[in-house]
């Protein structure tokens, strides 16, 4: 995910993150922190403690990025995604007075995304899902990062592979445009690499989001995955490991068409296309990779 320090109006707390196709989206921040918080591989929200912004707030706040945007940057906001790490836990109702009020606000408006929890997904209706969809709750990112029941327990994402299937199952069949991240290297070296790759292989076909995006695992400071790093109880993988295991995973997909990129800074190979239809133009780009014919991003250049 992307750190972004908002400069746009409103009364912020701390970094704000999105997934980098939000780029250009106004950023509106409806919860502090993450309602989980407490996987071992991320380092975001570490230094903020969970709480829903006051509905008050968040209004105020989008009736100053109205007026900034009408007034001082006569912008057409066509964008909206709700921060920080879990909007979607937040009161229907709330919810839904945000919603209408972004596209009463801003005319152009096309779409509100947010990040959503498995667990806050879980604490919603069917019928509560549809209705953030028709309300205009477009895209929905959804962290499943693998499909290992071992090593979901293990880096503590507080829910199993069945449960984060459910979630975002709900959020699909809301009529929710279904993001899911992933992240490569996830389980270190070997087997457990391999396994990671198949396991989550079968939780996306299971799925059937309309996008994936692949990020890699990188060691975030003061994480206790991190702390293992340093202190070698966890191996990373090499760039090599990173793309074969890539390179499984993208080999057992058959749900489609699935978007899938792995174009976050912190990947050693961009890649984009659709599967299982550019499958082995997608391995082929990998292959060449770890042939060295095709160029990667070196250390210096990857990142959070």
């Amino acid at each position: 995910m992307c750190a972004y320090q908002v400069p746009a109006p409103g009364r912020y707390e701390g970094d704000i993150f999105r997934p980098p196709g939000e780029w250009r989206s106004y950023l509106l921040q409806c919860t502090i922190g993450c309602s989980n918080n407490t996987c071992t591989f991320c380092g975001m929200y570490k230094d903020k403690h969970f709480r829903v912004r006051p509905l008050e707030d968040i209004l105020q706040d989008i009736d100053m990025a109205e007026f900034y945007y009408r007034t001082a940057c006569p912008t057409r906001i066509k964008r909206a995604f709700l921060c920080d790490g879990d909007a979607i836990v937040m009161k229907q109702s709330d919810l839904l007075t945000i919603l209408e009020t972004l596209y009463k606000k801003f005319p152009y408006l096309e779409r509100v995304n947010t990040y959503a929890g498995p667990r806050s997904t879980m604490t919603k209706t069917p019928e509560q899902l549809r209705e953030l969809h028709e309300a205009g709750l477009y895209r929905a990112y959804l962290g499943v990062e693998t499909g290992s029941d071992a090593l979901l327990k293990k880096v503590k994402k507080g829910v199993t592979a069945q449960e984060m299937l459910e979630a975002g199952l709900a959020l699909k069949n809301a009529g929710i445009d279904l993001w899911a991240i992933i992240i490569m290297g996830l389980a270190g070296p070997g087997d457990a690499s391999r396994e990671h790759a198949l396991a989550t292989a079968d939780l996306i076909n299971r799925m059937g989001p309309q996008h994936c995006s692949g990020m890699t695992y990188m060691c975030a400071e003061g994480t206790p995955m991190g702390e293992d790093v340093l202190a070698g109880r966890f191996q990373m993988l090499t760039q090599r490991e990173v793309l074969e295991e890539t390179r499984l995973f993208i080999q057992n997909i058959t749900t489609g068409p699935l978007h899938f990129t792995s174009d976050h800074a912190s990947n050693y190979l961009p890649l984009k296309g659709t599967l299982p239809d550019q499958r082995e133009e997608l391995v082929r780009l990998i292959d060449g990779a770890i042939g060295g014919t095709v160029h990667t991003r070196g250390e210096w250049s990857r990142g959070l």
